[in-house]
This record gives structure tokens, C-alpha cells and sequence, in this order.
């Protein structure tokens, strides 16, 4: 695919330093929005001002800084806000749309629950999706075009927490070495956080300096996380 096609916009917002994305085909102009928490109106003023029609809602995890919802005192608009404003449907891995529908007031209607190893398109562009448990049991990054959008799964220079309800840290070590480290080196890594000097990073770097990435053994993982 040529890079003027592909449409893809790195956005962050709210003050957890949260990556918002938008991913679509140029000459179709049709997106997605990736985890439309905080500034749902500006994610979609983004779209109408760059002339693309937003087609559907894609969420990496359950987290409220994510999906939206209440967390830590905070109201956060998100999913819900989108399905206000424009009728689309909610991606999420299946394993999290029960949590969804308490988190962040969904209806089963609104969601639509995925598996690793599906394909949506978005005009004619293909968005792969990975299901990479660990940070919670259905986190999910999403591949297009040689482009790695990674929610929480894995950072630049670090990887999500596994202290939280539903993490797994043995699920993690598997999702990062056995799914996105088989990835393509160059393949272009988009983090779910604002938590690097730079905005993006590859697979090849990752696996090169990462600690979280290099461990060849659970326990050495396990060890490194605290357990």
C-alpha cells in the first residue's frame, strides 16, 4: 500500500498521557478511532476535518483511560460518547465485552467481540488483530501496514502493568515473546501512552533494548516484574 493512502494519526490525549489513534484509507475516507477516550470530540473533529467518515470504534482494553467510564474519581467520556454521536459499533476482544457493558454503560448491541487473527477493512485497508493477553485477559494490538498499534501490551522501552484485576504476567511474557516479537523488526511500534522521549519505536529496537523483551525464560521475566 502506497503511504499516502494509509491514514494514520497518533493523538494524544487526557493527563494519563494517553495515545488516541486514527486509522483509515485516504482515497476511501473511512476511519476508525483507536481507544476514543478523553476528547471524544476532538478525535471525531480531527476526522471531519481531515474529510473522513468514521466507521467504527476500536478499544485495545477495558481500562476507563481507554474505553471510558469512571476511574479514580474521574468520569471519563469515551466508547459510549462515540456511539452517541455517530452509529458505529465497538471493537473489543469478546473475553472484555462483559466488563465493557459494566465499565463504560454498553449495551451487547453496541459491541461487537473479536478474536485474535481478525481482519476488518476500513475502505480498503486491512487492520489484523493480535490478541495479546496479559496486561488484562483480552488486551489486543492492532496491525496495519507494517504498523503495530500496541495499546498497553507493550511500550517504548517497557510493557503494561501486570499488578491490576485480570493481569497475567505469564499471559504478558507469552504476548510479547511468542506474538509481537515474531513481528517483522521493522515493523513500526505505536504505544497506547506518551511514556518515551520519542513518539514511536520499531519491533527490531524493542527486541534489541527492551528489557521486558529480551528474557527467553518466564521465570527471568517473572523475576523482573517482581514475582
Amino acid at each position: 500500500m502506497s503511504a499516502d493512502r494509509l491514514y494514520l494519526k497518533q493523538i494524544e490525549v487526557g493527563p494519563m498521557q494517553n495515545y488516541a489513534y486514527l486509522i483509515g484509507d485516504r482515497e476511501k475516507r473511512e476511519a476508525v478511532i483507536v481507544d476514543a477516550a478523553w476528547d471524544v470530540d476532538g478525535l471525531i473533529e480531527i476526522a471531519e476535518r481531515d474529510d473522513m467518515r468514521v466507521t467504527a470504534g476500536l478499544v485495545t482494553h477495558f481500562h476507563p483511560d481507554h474505553l471510558g467510564g469512571s476511574m479514580m474519581g474521574m468520569q471519563i467520556t469515551g466508547a459510549a460518547e462515540l456511539i452517541g454521536r455517530l452509529p458505529v459499533k465497538i471493537h473489543m476482544h469478546k473475553t472484555e465485552v462483559p466488563y465493557a457493558a459494566r465499565i463504560a454503560g454498553l449495551s451487547p448491541s453496541d459491541m461487537l467481540g473479536t478474536e485474535g487473527g481478525d481482519d476488518l477493512r476500513v475502505g480498503d485497508v486491512s487492520i489484523k488483530f493480535l490478541h495479546t493477553p496479559g496486561h488484562t485477559p483480552g488486551s489486543q494490538c492492532f496491525l496495519v501496514d507494517g504498523k503495530l498499534v500496541s495499546g498497553d501490551t507493550l511500550f517504548i522501552g517497557s510493557c503494561g502493568r501486570v499488578d491490576l484485576p485480570g493481569s497475567s504476567p505469564e499471559d504478558l511474557w507469552r504476548s510479547l515473546t511468542s506474538t509481537l516479537k515474531t513481528l517483522p523488526p521493522e515493523t513500526v511500534l505505536y504505544p497506547g501512552h506518551n511514556y518515551s522521549d520519542r513518539k514511536t519505536s520499531t519491533i527490531g529496537d524493542e527486541t534489541r533494548t527492551n528489557p521486558y523483551m529480551r528474557f527467553a525464560r518466564m521465570e527471568d521475566f517473572l523475576t523482573m516484574m517482581g514475582y
